[in-house]
């Protein structure tokens, strides 16, 4: 059976929840990763009311949408960052509060520790999201780094998420890090060590966007394979790599959609990810969960590339074979 295609809310959280189901009724996906902004899912209210949970599922049932994970990538990323005004523009005002940044870190956590709770009550067992990084910015080894900072930055890590997994344990979720440039986790090296650092417990894995690794000249596909006990959910996102001499890898501190950066993200069938190779590595693995479209292009009408991404990927989507091609041959030959 062909894996379920969802939409990722987050990037179209600017619409209401109702029109938007409605909208991706119509066009044909089977469900929805709600993003946790906007009015989406506002676990705030999930946990304190629970005429919320039955409204929302009466909403997607109503369009006959299903709901298999929750989008907790705002809040999660406030968990480990050094936390400066950027935050307060993506953060609920409560996470927010006075800007400290300790006490945004502690709301924040405890914000995530909330969405599980949330998550349980609302039948939904997955959520996925950005985890922060207190090293990230030591990126670039200039000036020279000390590296037991970097192994302090995974320890903070280990120590901020511990108690937010053992809640995720406690209600039955569990959590996916989208691996990602500015996350603890962003490729093979930082991935095994994020993984030791929280003793490879369970309930932490890895949403796995393969947009996140084009850019980076790093196979999503052997990714898959190396981490496959770990892969809990898939996003569905192409990168276009422009690199010319004259573009940076580095994108210039150039916003997204200058065609003077040297990538960009682009709508899944239109970059640089071999998604063939990459399904046949899901296939590999085992992976029967959602294929969830998260939809970013900035120079494409969303709704236009909203539609043209499902057919993409159902068309990408394709089974393993359950015989040897040349077992016919074989038996015709007997």
């Amino acid at each position: 059976m062909a894996r379920p295609v969802t939409l990722f809310t987050g990037q179209w959280a600017d619409l209401p929840l109702e029109e938007l189901a409605g909208k991706t009724a119509g066009w044909g996906f089977d469900g929805l990763e709600l993003a946790c902004w906007g009015d989406h899912f506002e676990v705030d209210r999930a946990v304190a009311d629970s005429g919320y949970l039955e409204t929302h599922r009466a909403l997607l049932d109503r369009h006959g949408l299903s709901c298999s994970a929750l989008g907790a990538h705002l809040v999660g990323q406030a968990v480990c960052d050094p936390i400066d005004e950027r935050h307060r523009g993506v953060l609920p005002p409560d996470v927010w509060g006075d800007g400290d940044p300790e006490g945004v870190r502690q709301r924040a956590a405890e914000r995530m520790k909330d969405t599980a709770r949330a998550a349980a009550a609302f039948g939904v067992q997955q959520v996925n999201g950005f985890t922060g990084s207190a090293v990230w910015h030591l990126i670039y080894s200039f000036p020279p780094n000390d590296f037991d900072e970097v192994e302090r930055g995974y320890e903070d890590f280990a120590e901020r998420w511990g108690p937010i997994l053992d809640v995720f344990d406690e209600e039955g979720v569990r959590f996916g890090l989208e691996v990602h440039p500015t996350e603890i986790a962003y490729d093979f090296v930082t991935t095994e060590k994020a993984l030791d650092a929280v003793d490879r417990r369970e309930a932490f894995g890895i949403n796995l966007d393969p947009s996140h690794f084009t850019h980076q000249f790093l196979d999503p596909a052997a990714f898959a394979d190396e981490f496959a006990d770990r892969i809990y959910h898939v996003h569905v996102k192409d990168s276009r790599r422009r690199l010319d001499g004259r573009r940076s890898i580095l994108a210039s501190h150039l916003n997204f959609g200058d065609v003077r950066r040297g990538w960009d993200f682009v709508s899944p069938g239109h970059g640089d990810v071999d998604f063939e190779s990459f399904v046949r590595a899901l296939n590999r693995i085992g992976y029967a969960g959602p294929l969830s479209i998260e939809w970013e292009d900035s120079g494409m009408d969303r709704e236009w590339g909203a539609q043209d991404a499902l057919s993409f990927v159902r068309r990408a989507d394709f089974e393993p074979s359950a015989v040897a091609f040349d077992a016919a041959m074989q038996r015709s030959a007997q």
